[in-house]
């Protein structure tokens, strides 16, 4: 049971790249930055339109298929398969790793529903690249990164409920990394991602492989994703964000 759930934490915090989706607040949140500039100001801007600016902001829908490899050492990896779809706050999310873990967890924009009892979801419209969408609305603060990752380029983004994002750009102002921290379960989970390749769908640029390291407390875990399948804007499923039964 406790792989179960390492495995499926690891899944869901990866879920946060491509998801945009509302959840509940949880009760320790950092303060807002407070030295928001130009610089940082420009550099979100700029991320966003490399993404490709509000073609990549106003998504429709998106889906994603792949595989994944989860580990706690280099040397024991568990692989999976994953199934991402997301529209607006709605989201199905599904892993398959048999025997070990058969989890589906859907947010029909009202109520969560999940295959394994007790599993929430942290808040992930409140990091990763739903922050960047969201850089400009009101309430959102934009600043300079903080003194461990002064010597990179890149800006902080803080939610009005004061969930941040640490974003690292690279010199064509794609995002290649990004870290964050939030709540979840009662402990504090730190999840860093980088970011391999892209793939242009539409005019827009997806994330498709990249790697992640995740720190709950003293322990630290390492996963490998890689979609294998990408589509935007499409004709869903009428069940997509249902449970079957």
């Amino acid at each position: 049971m406790i792989l179960r759930r390492i495995f499926i934490l690891l899944c869901l915090s990866a879920f946060a790249i491509s998801g945009v989706f509302a959840q509940k607040t949880p009760e320790t949140k950092e303060k807002p930055a407070e030295n928001k500039t130009a610089e940082p100001l420009e550099l979100a801007k700029s991320a966003l339109a490399a993404l490709g600016g509000d073609k990549f902001k106003n998504l429709k829908n998106v889906f994603m298929k792949g595989t994944t490899e989860i580990s706690s050492s280099p040397t024991q990896t568990l692989p999976a398969g994953f199934v991402i779809i997301y529209e607006g706050e709605k989201y199905s999310f599904e892993i398959q790793a048999p025997p070990v873990v058969n989890f589906k967890q859907v947010y029909d924009g009202q109520e969560t529903y999940s295959s394994m009892r007790g599993m929430n979801l942290p808040p992930l419209n409140r990091l990763g690249f739903p922050m960047l969408m969201k850089y400009d609305d009101k309430g959102y603060v934009v600043s300079a990164l903080p003194e461990k990752l002064k010597k990179k380029r890149g800006f902080r983004i803080t939610s009005p409920d004061g969930y941040y994002t640490d974003f690292v750009i690279d010199d064509k102002n794609l995002v290649k990394e990004y870290e964050a921290s939030y709540d979840f379960n009662g402990g504090q989970v730190t999840t860093s991602v980088a970011i391999d390749t892209y793939k242009e769908i539409a005019g827009v640029l997806i994330n498709e492989k990249f790697s992640q390291r995740l720190e709950m407390g003293q322990m630290s875990y390492y996963s490998n994703f890689k979609a294998k399948e990408i589509l935007v804007d499409t004709k869903l499923p009428e069940n997509a964000f249902t449970m079957t039964k």
